[in-house]
Order: structure tokens, then sequence, then C-alpha cells
């Protein structure tokens, strides 16, 4: 049965005559007077008692005027959520990361998202990462990249991937002939960084704090370019993840080095309020996050 034949049998029994139907329905009272005429040809029985002032419905047409009356509140309950869904896709998110260097996965992200999800306003902020969930909490960002879970109870921390962390170092370099290094090989050498301070390093917190070992020497070097370049020229290694560096052309001269035996691995959590977790830009940012970052 057609949607027009509920209206149809709704609004009549609402107005109390075909003739008074028409300005609601928009529709000549010829028109009606036919559709109605259909409607109890295919049902075989009669919706209305007609008189000459008013019109009653009968006990089939009554069953039929309730259904009408749940099938229109349904249909306008379910407009109603769609509304809510639009509304909660719009919406302007603060990113940043505790890793410096993750911001080079960031853009072409971003540029998906902003094709996928338009009504989606992402602003990478590249503020202190080493205070980046008291920025959480704070409501200055709004979702952070993490390698270690907070103990907040009001965030939620969310994997997104796991990585391992190499040196990279010249063929030439003293550490060449190790199949692996230990936090040892760490106390004498020229370690090149984002940024200071060290904290926020992961080779340094998640491996060489827990031996109490700072490299003799270290230089912050902001552009990874430059610090290639140094590598190359053997005057001092870096440690990072291999995608980090995919979009670069390495010399053949420059090496991968695991640290310690079992390897440097790290998790990356994507940290939100959990109030923020039912905005739906929020949900779709996040699933999209993982879906993007999922093989990395």
């Amino acid at each position: 049965m057609e949607l027009r034949y509920f209206r149809l049998i709704k609004t009549i029994a609402e107005e109390g005559s075909i003739a008074n139907a028409t300005e609601r329905l928009f529709l000549t009272q010829s028109a009606l007077s036919h559709q109605l005429r259909e409607l109890e040809e295919r049902l075989g029985f009669k919706v209305f008692h007609r008189t000459r002032n008013k019109w009653e419905l009968t006990q089939e047409g009554s069953e039929l005027y309730t259904l009408a009356n749940k099938l229109f509140n349904t249909i306008d309950e379910g407009f109603s959520n769609i509304k809510h869904i639009v509304e909660g896709s719009k919406g302007a998110i603060k990113l940043s990361a505790e890793c410096q260097s993750f911001f080079q996965a960031i853009p072409s992200f971003i540029q998906k998202m902003g094709i996928l999800y338009p009504e989606i306003s992402i602003d990478v902020t590249l503020g202190a990462t080493h205070e980046i969930i008291s920025q959480v909490l704070s409501n200055e960002i709004d979702i952070a990249i993490v390698t270690s879970k907070p103990v907040a109870e009001e965030l939620k921390s969310i994997k997104v991937f796991e990585d391992e962390i190499f040196a990279v170092i010249h063929q030439e370099n003293s550490l060449h002939g190790h199949d692996y290094l230990e936090a040892s090989h760490f106390q004498d050498i020229h370690l090149l960084i984002n940024s200071f301070p060290l904290e926020g390093v992961s080779v340094y917190d998640h491996f060489l704090k827990e031996f109490k070992i700072i490299p003799k020497r270290i230089s912050a070097i902001p552009f990874t370019e430059i610090t290639i370049s140094m590598i190359e020229a053997n005057m001092g290694i870096m440690c990072a993840p291999k995608w980090q560096l995919s979009r670069f052309k390495l010399s053949k001269e420059i090496q991968f080095k695991r640290i310690s035996i079992n390897g440097l691995k790290r998790k990356h959590y994507l940290v939100v309020r959990r109030r923020d977790l039912a905005k739906k830009y929020i949900h779709d940012f996040i699933t999209s996050f993982q879906e993007e970052f999922l093989d990395m």
C-alpha cells in the first residue's frame, strides 16, 4: 500500500470531509475522490461512511488511520534522527602529536578527510608536545596522538597501530658491525633528534631512560632532509621508524639497525576526552584514522 493512500486517509479523517482535505493535499476534490475509490477497490472494503456534511471512518478505516499515524510518526522521528546525525557530523577538531615526526604523515590524511567529510575542520597544533595530555584535559586540543596511554579517567585511549624504531646510521659508522644496538652503544654517539625535550624522543623515553643513558652529544634538527644529509656525511645517527623516511630517497650507504635484540617497538594511541566520544564527527575522525594507518 503506497504512502500517499495513508496520507489521504489521515487527512480526510482529520479534516472531516474530502472537500476540506483538498488544500492540505494540494489536489482537486475530483482527484482525491478518484484515489479513494481506487484504494477501496484494491482493499475490498470501504474506508469511510459518507454523508452530506461529514465523513466517518469505518471500523476497517479506523485501523488504517491508527496505522497511518504510527507510520508518519515513525517517519518524522526518523528524519529528526537524521537531522541530528547530519548536524552532529559538523565540527572542528584540534589535533596534535607527541612525536613531531608524525606530522609528516598527517597532511595527506587531512586532505582525504576534507574530501570525505567536508563538514569536519581539522587544525593541526604544533605546540608543546611534552604537555600534550594536559592540553587535551584543558580543552586546548581535542585529539592527541601518543605512544603511552595516559591514566586520566576523563580520557579514552584508542590503539591505532604499532611500529618499530630503528637506528639510522652510515655504513662507515663505528656501530655498523653490530647486529643490533644495545643501550650502552648510545653512550658515545651524536644523536640527531627533531626537538627537545629529550623526554619526548622515543628512543630515550622508551629505551635509554630505563638504563639512565644520555648520548654524549645531542642536536635538535627540525628538518628531516638536513638530518639525512648529516647521516650521509657520517656526522651522527637518528632513530626513527622506516615509514617516516619512506618518502625520502636514501643513499645506499645508509642502513637501519635494530635497537635491542627484540627491537624497539611502540604503540600509537589516539587520546580523546570520553565525553566527546558520542560526537559523530569525533567518531568519524577516529574511524577514518584507524583505517588510514592500519597497515603502516
